[in-house]
Parts: structure tokens; C-alpha cells; sequence
């Protein structure tokens, strides 16, 4: 079987015949279409499809990839797994293509500006959700990441093994989903990546519902939205995020937070960022990690 496969099957089962069009005829054994629902709609053969999903097809057309996108409905960032997961089936010159550098650096200049932004929290993320660069904002947000040790510096491990950043999020459960989606994301980049091999299984091991959730085969690429938190010293925090690009470092993100002005969220942060300023708390000094591991 090949990842292809198991995201084609998971797309089949997440569409309903009735969503598709296509008329009900009774019971049905197993959710959503059928490989021959899903051939007749992309405008395939059925035995094509059972090439694709078993790893015996060769290869896939975009046009063909495109096709099977609309017809399951998906997302822009699904249709983009789903190419990734293609080109990745055809041999293993790609999949050596795909193998990351062996570090990621925050550059000077992003340190700079990670430092000026002193009132909203900021996270730079590499790869694997690595976070590998912070402002004290941030880290008093979070969590004093310079006291973790650098493999431990990774958002979605601490959304799912640390107590402390866990219990942040009003609503852990949609926030753990999303994560795992995001890191499926970075999975059909990188697939050959010994460190995400890493990270999948120990989460895998330690914790259920990740375990649960990443056989779903679900992806996310979200560039905006809200996070609920609840904060030890600040309470309630309702803060709007913003995914930024960095130019010029591949597979770096700027994540800021927020908070829309005149607001109870406004107050709470600028007394967070007040409370960091004045307190000899590590996060008021943020460490300047020059790469993850």
C-alpha cells in the first residue's frame, strides 16, 4: 500500500454517495463511494482506481489528479496533498528529492524582527512544526522554550504531551485535530524525513487520539484564524493568528497572534506583555536558538 492509497480511501469514506449525486440504492456496507462511483464521477476506470489505491499505477496525469479532486470535493490544500502524494508514488528518485536539509536557521534578520515585535507573540515554525525561533511574548504565551531541550521545541509535541501547553486551549480537541492535520501537510513534503519518522511514532506511542486522528489521513493548511486560550496570569485570550512565509528560508513560517483592539483580549495581552517586561520570568529573555534538530 502506499500513501497515495490511503489518502484516496480516506477521501472515498469521508464522501457521501448523496453528496456526490449519485442516488442512493438502499444499505450500504462501508461509508461513503465507491470505487466505482469515484471512477464514474473523475471520468476514470474502476480498475484504474484499484491501481492507484493498491501503488500498481505507474503514474497519474495531473489532469486525472485534478479530476478525482473535484469529484471528492476537496479542499485547495487536500488537492495539493494529494499531487504531492503522486509524485512521491512514482519512484524513489522523488522521494530522495524530497529529503530535507539537515537544519533550519533563523536568520539575522528575522531574529531582529522577532525581537521588535514586542506586542503581539510571535513563533517562527520549521519544519515538523519545529519552533524554532520566538519573541518573550511569545514564550510568555506558551512556554519558556529555551528551557526545553531543542527536539522538544515542536508545536504539535506540546499540544499533545505537555500538560501546561495543553490545558491553554479552551477547545484542545480542534486544536490537536488541526495540528495533526498540519503535520500530515509537512508528511507529503518530506516523507523520507528521519526526524518525522521520529516524531509520528513517539506521539503514536504515548498518545491515542493522535494515533486515532493521523490514520484519518487528514490535512490542513490554514493561513488564518482564532485560537481560544485560557492563561495561567493573563485568564481569557481570544486571539486571531496570521501563517506569514519567510522569504528566503524554505519551510519557514512566521505565526503571530493578535487581538482585536479595544478588547478584553487587547487588555489581557498587553498585561501579559507588561507582566513579562517586569518579571525576572526566563521567558522575558528568549533564547536565540541558531537551528533545530
Amino acid at each position: 500500500m502506499t500513501e497515495l492509497g490511503d489518502y484516496l480511501r480516506s477521501c472515498r469514506a469521508k464522501v457521501s454517495a448523496e453528496a456526490a449525486g449519485i442516488p442512493s440504492s438502499g444499505h450500504r456496507r462501508v461509508p461513503g463511494l465507491r470505487r466505482e462511483e469515484l471512477a464514474m464521477l473523475a471520468g476514470v476506470s474502476a480498475d484504474y482506481i484499484v491501481r492507484l489505491e493498491q501503488g500498481r499505477a505507474k503514474s497519474a496525469s495531473p489532469e486525472i489528479l485534478r479530476a478525482l479532486a473535484q469529484a471528492l470535493d476537496l479542499r485547495p490544500d487536500e488537492e495539493e496533498y494529494l499531487l504531492r502524494c503522486a509524485t512521491d508514488a512514482t519512484g524513489a528518485s522523488s522521494r530522495a528529492a524530497s529529503k530535507p536539509p539537515a537544519e533550519q536557521r533563523v536568520s539575522p534578520a528575522i531574529r531582529v524582527l522577532l525581537d521588535s515585535l514586542t506586542g503581539v507573540p510571535a513563533l517562527v515554525l520549521g519544519r515538523r512544526m519545529d519552533i524554532i525561533g520566538w519573541n518573550a511574548l511569545g514564550a510568555a504565551l506558551f512556554t519558556d522554550f529555551g528551557a526545553l531541550a531543542p527536539q522538544h521545541r515542536n508545536q504539535i509535541r506540546l499540544v499533545f504531551l505537555d500538560e501546561r501547553v495543553r490545558s491553554l486551549y479552551r477547545d484542545w480537541e480542534k486544536v490537536a485535530r488541526e495540528c495533526v492535520a498540519y503535520l500530515r501537510m509537512d508528511a507529503g513534503r518530506y516523507p523520507e524525513d528521519p526526524a518525522l519518522a521520529q516524531l509520528i511514532g513517539e506521539l503514536s506511542m504515548k498518545d491515542e487520539d493522535f494515533r486515532r486522528w493521523w490514520s484519518a489521513h487528514s490535512v490542513r493548511a490554514l493561513r488564518t484564524g482564532r485560537k481560544e486560550f485560557l492563561h495561567p496570569t493573563a485568564g481569557e485570550l481570544s486571539l486571531d493568528f496570521q501563517v506569514l512565509d519567510v522569504r528566503g528560508s524554505a519551510d519557514q513560517t512566521l505565526l503571530i497572534y493578535t487581538a482585536e483592539p479595544n478588547s478584553r483580549s487587547a487588555q489581557a495581552l498587553a498585561f501579559l506583555g507588561g507582566w513579562t517586561q517586569t518579571s525576572r520570568h526566563p521567558a522575558a529573555d528568549p533564547a536565540r536558538p541558531h537551528a533545530s534538530s
